[in-house]
């Protein structure tokens, strides 16, 4: 379980494809504080540390985890958002975020507002997710509230700490993103549904 405030920012080091799955080495100012086995959240995806080499640590993410996310895009020397799994009794500042992608977006336009950036995404509406305004959204494993929803398309406003201090300043139109949309959303529209 994660809260969507982004820890730090990791450097792609080295990706190695192993069948179907990808291992991908991360080199970060928390790894000494990593052990194996424990859960991190990479651009909102999360996965487990299987090896630690000084500054630099190793996750692996299968086929699956590939075909749902932006992981695959990956190349040497991008950066990512790294979050470590929230600490129980510690203060909840974003939302309760999984760390289970549910699917990508692109951004479609950035638009800078003195001072502040808002960001516009377009999503894939077959998988019947929805975003309302002033509801919450984690992109790229960034909590964020929603500004302007639409049945295809969302828009975000990014403070100049958040700008600065995740991915999102590397962000251009066509850039591809996770999205994780709210859990309690999610379920409210699965009840729904199955109520017909």
């Amino acid at each position: 379980m994660f809260t969507g405030i982004i820890e730090t920012l990791g450097k792609v080091e080295k990706l190695e494809k192993d069948g179907g799955n990808l291992n991908i080495t991360i080199a970060s100012d928390i790894t000494s504080e990593l052990k194996i086995d424990q859960s991190v959240a990479h651009n909102g995806v999360c996965l487990t540390a299987v090896a630690i080499d000084g500054d630099s640590y190793t996750v692996t993410a299968i086929e699956e985890t590939l075909n749902k996310t932006n992981l695959d895009d990956l190349e040497l020397g991008d950066t990512v958002n790294l979050e470590r799994a929230m600490v129980l009794g510690a203060r909840l500042d974003g939302h309760i975020v999984q760390g289970h992608v549910d699917q990508t977006a692109v951004c479609i336009s950035v638009e800078e507002k003195d001072g502040s950036w808002i960001y516009s995404f377009e999503y894939d509406p077959k998988l019947n997710n929805v975003t309302i305004e002033k509801g919450s959204i984690t992109v790229d494993g960034v909590s964020l509230t929603v500004v302007d929803s639409q049945k295809t398309s969302f828009s975000v406003a990014i403070i100049p700490y958040t700008h600065a201090h995740t991915r999102f300043h590397t962000y251009k139109a066509g850039t591809k993103v996770n999205l994780e949309f709210d859990v309690i959303g999610k379920y409210v529209a699965r009840l729904l549904e199955l109520r017909g």
